[in-house]
């Protein structure tokens, strides 16, 4: 079970459940790949709602590899996520607040 105090948050991807973590390599990966100038406009993006699925499977493949997946976007897009999308924007938005410790 993840760790909120580690920044840890679960997921569970066709029944089996993952931890997800926003380390320094996960939030350096996730800001190449949204091509994100900085980190604070990447966190802006989610706050302002302003992304997209695909910003979403960015994250939360990111988040995913920071907690030793080592799965793929392509992975995830064809993995069953408990809860649908809905639950993964609520856990994408969960492990952002983690990572920057305020939730």
């Amino acid at each position: 079970m993840g760790n909120p105090w580690a920044g840890e948050v679960d997921l569970v991807i066709n029944g089996e459940r993952r931890v997800a973590k926003l380390t320094l390599g996960a939030l350096a990966e996730l800001e190449s790949t949204l091509e994100a100038d900085t980190l604070v406009a990447l966190v802006e993006r989610f706050e302002g709602g302003r992304f997209s699925t695909r910003d979403l499977v960015a994250l939360l493949t990111a988040g995913l590899r920071g907690g030793g997946w080592t799965g793929t976007s392509h992975d995830l897009l064809q993995a069953e996520i408990r809860g649908g999308p809905i639950e993964a924007a609520k856990i994408a938005g969960t492990l952002l607040a983690r990572a920057f410790g305020q939730a």
